[in-house]
Order: C-alpha cells, then structure tokens, then sequence
C-alpha cells in the first residue's frame, strides 16, 4: 500500500481552497495576502511531508524559514480589511519581511535559536491580531458589513491557530532539551494539522455565504454621547434609509464614511454612543426593518425580500431576523398579516 503522509493530505485541501479562491472571486477583490498564505501553507505541508514522512534531511533548514513567514501573512491579510495608504503599507510590508530575514540567517549562524524565536514570532503576532480584533468588527472597515462578522470570527481564530503553532513549537524545543528530539516527528506531524485551522479560517473569509455573529460594538474611552453624535447619526440614517444605501450589499464601513465625508472612526463611536451597537448590527436593523416591511405589505417571496432588503445570504439573513424579531421570516409573516387581517 502507497503511504501517504497527512501533510500530503493537507496540502491537497489547500490546493483545492486556492483553486476556489481563485476561481470564484473577481481580479480585483481578490486578497492576494490570502492566496500567498494559502500557497505558503501549501508549500509547507509538502515540505512537511517530505522531511518526516520520506526522511528527505536536505529540507530541514526551509521548514523554519516557510514557517516565519505565516505570521506575517496572516496579519498582512486583515490588514488589507483596514483602510490605510498605501505609503504606510508599503512600509509595513517591509517590517513584516524581518522576521523571515532574520530566521534565513539564524538557520546559517545560530540554529539552536530557530525554536525560540519562531516562539516569539507566532506569539506576538497572535497578540497583534488579538489587538487588531478588541474594537470588534467595525475595525474591518473594507469589509463587507454582511462579512464582517466572518472576518472578525477569522481573525480571533487566527490568532488562536498561533498560540497553538507557538506552543508545539515549545514541545519541540522541549523535546530536544529531555529527549534529544526522539519525539519530534510525531510533534511535527500533529502540528501540521494547524494548516486544516487555516482551511476553515480562510474559507469562512473568501466564503461570503458563511458569515458568523456579528461580534461586540465598538467601545469608546468616553461612552456618553457629545451633540455631535446626533448630527453624525442623522446624516447616516440620511444616507442609508432616505437614499437607500443600506441596500447595497457590498457597502464597507470605508465606503459609507467616503459617502458621508466623515471619518469611519467618528462613525462608529456614534452609533455606539447613541444605539448601543456597532455600525454592522446597526444596518442590518435597518436592513430587517425593510425586510419586515416588504414581507408585510407585498406578496414578495422571502427571498426576494432578502435580497431587496441588501442581503446576500440565507444564513446570515435567518439569523439577523431571528436576533431582531425572534421569529423566522416566514413565522414573522403569518403572524403579522394574521394580525392585520383581524384588525
């Protein structure tokens, strides 16, 4: 019988994820730090295999140099969901290129070293994605507010998938130290399993079908509302009910601030402020309240409503209406209609 290592079985469901994303998104939506991660982890994974499953020695010193670029990757794919310049990008990118410089030469000169530092590494850039998720989804300012709530459920599992590599990275600098590595292939092995966590994190990112609960609303150092707040309100509620722009399916938070010539910030300290919510919860209210209207008053398909009312999706619509009404679409009509027939 053909043996065929489990990383080899990963590297397939990642190849076939890239061709997905590939495939399904338009030239330019597509999130290339996503794909190269993806690539990355495909390339690991056959590397992976290769070393402990055929014993292939020569590739022992790529596996820690692949590996310092995940981190990077992961961070640099989220960050393509924050509006910033290009300028400040651009000098990003060049700081998040040292860790894997500087693990290529810790590989050459110190390689008793490589553990530690990818320790480091994956701990710290877990920390800076938890820090880039604690103001909640509104922090996602290029998403779509229907897949916000996904990226942001993405991100906190990308930053435990971190933790998670720092810690079998621990256990194989600990296995060298009490066992001279005698468990370190099985450790290896187990450990390559992360790339089915970044399966599931990058598809619930590229699968728009799939949104998660919208997380927390956005906190403010002062949570007691200033006047301004109410102006800055008023002109949203202008945009997103009297011109119906909270029917559009791909609204961001970036494109609503443009609109409403405000920064995105001031934007959802107000809806915090004043509705106790953050700005994705807040439209899809407004997107439901229309929802309920078209299913009241019309003979509109439910579906029809859904997408009329600037949904996507099945998944997240049912859930939004549950949260706001606590009943399903169609119980919601019965009731409803039932009540205004006996009125």
């Amino acid at each position: 019988m053909i043996f065929l290592p489990l990383p080899f079985v990963v590297d397939l469901l990642l190849l076939i994820l890239l061709a997905f994303m590939l495939h399904g998104d338009e030239p330019g939506r597509r999130n290339r730090p996503f794909l190269a991660l993806v690539a990355l982890c495909a390339l690991q994974s056959v590397i992976v295999g290769l070393r402990w499953g055929y014993d292939v020695t020569a590739l022992k010193f790529a596996l820690p140099v692949l590996a310092s670029g995940v981190p990077p990757l992961v961070l640099a794919s989220f960050h393509s969901l924050i509006r910033r310049d290009e300028r400040s990008a651009a000098a990003a990118g060049w700081v998040h290129a040292a860790p894997t410089i500087g693990m290529f030469a810790l590989v050459l000169f110190a390689p008793r070293y490589i553990d530690f530092a990818l320790i480091v590494e994956y701990v710290g850039y877990a920390l800076a994605l938890l820090n880039l998720a604690r103001v909640g989804t509104d922090a996602l300012e290029e998403a779509r507010f229907e897949g916000a709530a996904a990226a942001h459920r993405a991100l906190l599992i990308a930053a435990f998938s971190l933790c998670l590599s720092a810690l079998f990275d621990l256990a194989i600098l600990l296995d060298f130290e009490w066992t001279r590595g005698a468990n370190i292939g099985l450790i290896v092995s187990n450990a390559n399993l992360l790339g089915l966590l970044f399966i599931g994190l990058t598809a619930m990112v590229a699968d728009r079908a799939r949104a998660l609960p919208a997380a927390g609303a956005v906190t403010d150092e002062d949570p007691v509302a200033k006047p301004q707040d109410r102006e800055i309100l008023d002109r949203i509620d202008q945009l997103l009910v009297s011109q119906k722009l909270a029917r559009d399916e791909n609204l961001t938070l970036s494109r609503l601030a443009r609109r409403a010539g405000l920064p995105a910030r001031q934007i959802s300290t107000a809806v915090n402020r004043l509705a106790g919510k953050n700005v994705s919860q807040y439209i899809n209210d407004i997107r439901i309240a229309e929802a309920c209207r078209l299913l009241r008053e019309t003979d509109m398909s439910v579906t029809a409503a859904m997408l009329e009312s600037g949904f996507q999706t099945k998944s997240n619509f049912n859930r939004e209406f549950r949260r706001v009404t606590d009943l399903s679409p169609v119980a919601w009509r019965e009731q409803n209609r039932t009540g205004a027939l006996a009125a």
